[in-house]
């Protein structure tokens, strides 16, 4: 059970009173809020412990719901733009209240439609959460090193690559000649750390280093020929993208998978064609 209640996170808090809007909850410090109507089930009781999320209702005041948004306070989220204002635009956080992304907190042109990358935070002038183009990431010493799995989030293309949001703390960078697969801004995925740069950013990529990177790619074109009859009309000398786009590799590392499976007799290759060898 919560101390105390948090805007923007998982509440733990105990059924207290019912009411006309609907019900009471409390923290242990005995401050109140509303879980509304709509979010009551019949199995709902006084002295009850339920998580509920916090936020704020169109009056600014702060209200329950079992809805779980599309990010909690602090976090780093791609979000769709669902209507624009001369103050901000909103976008959709998977609430009733949409999230306001003030014109002062916006870097880009924002269109309905667009999705956007944000980190929602709390406005200390009002106390709700809105979001804001304008973060910072940590660029302190990271704890991660060579070869760890992390989560990563992209938020911008350069020239030399895609910026993304590594662990919802660090920045990152995945560099283009070293991305074998489609990648596009407000990507969630899992990836690996290839570099901590001496500046604490770090270099990212999206296949792991090692031996066992040779067995995934296995493992990749063989279930792409079980879904596919069995056969793919590729071969040694097909095109580097078309490899990329339907295998997510590299043109080297897919002739060097065919010849480890060829050599396996997990598949034939034919002249236009590979198969599994059934």
């Amino acid at each position: 059970m919560n101390q105390s209640i948090e805007l923007g996170q998982v509440n733990n808090l105990k059924i207290n009173r019912v009411s006309e809007p609907g019900i009471y909850l409390i923290s242990k410090d005995e401050e109140e809020v509303l879980l509304p109507n709509a979010y009551i089930t019949q199995s709902m009781q006084i002295g009850d412990l339920l998580d509920v999320f916090i936020y704020t209702d169109s009056e600014d005041r702060l209200v329950a719901t079992t809805l779980k948004p599309y990010g909690y306070l602090n976090e780093y989220v791609c979000l769709e733009i669902v209507d624009i204002a001369k103050f901000g635009a909103f976008a959709d956080i998977g609430l009733p209240k949409d999230l306001l992304i003030p014109k002062n907190r916006q870097k880009s042109t924002f269109n309905v439609g667009d999705r956007k990358v944000v980190q929602i935070i709390n406005d200390e002038k009002t106390n709700r959460l809105i979001g804001t183009e304008k973060f910072q990431l940590e660029k302190v010493e990271t704890p991660l090193k060579k070869n760890d799995e992390v989560e990563i989030l992209v938020y911008s293309k350069t020239p030399l690559g895609f910026k993304v949001i590594t662990n919802n703390s660090y920045e990152g960078m995945i560099y283009h000649n070293e991305i074998f697969a489609t990648v596009k801004v407000g990507d969630r995925k899992k990836a690996y750390v290839k570099n901590v740069r001496d500046d604490f950013k770090l270099d990212i990529i999206l296949e792991k280093i090692g031996a066992k990177q040779g067995d995934e790619y296995s493992n990749r074109v063989v279930a792409l020929l079980e879904s596919n009859d069995g056969e793919l009309p590729f071969t040694y000398k097909s095109d580097s993208e078309d490899i990329k786009e339907t295998f997510s590799m590299s043109k080297k590392a897919f002739k060097a998978t065919l010849t480890k499976l060829i050599d396996n007799k997990t598949i034939i290759l034919n002249e236009t064609s590979i198969k599994l060898n059934k």
